[in-house]
């Protein structure tokens, strides 16, 4: 086999998928933050603002289902390390709606609910994954929730914001 010049860190010199050493790295405090959102019918937005949905409390299922997905994503992601997490906080949006949080939406327009995912930790790799993950767990979980509803809702523009700490420093998505 012929050497990868690949700038993938997750290839070996062969070109063989293998889980990055971060033996080396030092620990560092590192923070990520994702977001997407979950575009729906009006109805469907009004049934989670209004706590109406079948299946509960959607938003609350949802943030318990992220932070649960943030915990989880080594065992999702193949090459993903296993990370101790100090903190995961998700915050939902939903959009348009009035100064109360009901929604005030005109006919035939459509809602939706934006997730963002900040998550941190100590050690020596970041938290990227694990905040993208969070959300679009976040975001299948509303969706399942509501598919009774509205089977036509649209997950998208999932991607992370900023991430801070490690050699590479900080990133901000602009």
């Amino acid at each position: 086999m012929t050497t990868s010049s690949s700038p993938l860190t997750h290839f070996d010199g062969q070109g063989q998928a293998h889980m990055v050493d971060v033996a080396a790295k030092a620990a560092t405090h590192r923070i990520a933050v994702a977001q997407g959102r979950i575009v729906m019918m009006p109805v469907t937005l009004a049934l989670i603002l209004a706590g109406n949905a079948k299946k509960g409390d959607v938003l609350g299922v949802a943030r318990i289902a992220a932070i649960m997905a943030a915990k989880k994503t080594s065992d999702l992601i193949p090459l993903c390390h296993p990370l101790a997490l100090t903190r995961v906080a998700i915050e939902f949006v939903a959009s348009p709606e009035d100064s109360a949080g009901v929604a005030s939406l005109i006919d035939g327009e459509t809602g939706h609910v934006s997730c963002t995912a900040t998550v941190e930790t100590v050690g020596p790799t970041g938290v990227e994954m694990e905040a993208l993950t969070a959300v679009n767990i976040a975001l299948l979980t509303i969706y399942d929730m509501c598919k009774a509803v509205d089977r036509g809702m649209t997950i998208t523009e999932v991607k992370l914001l900023e991430k801070h700490g490690g050699k590479s420093g900080s990133f901000v998505n602009p």
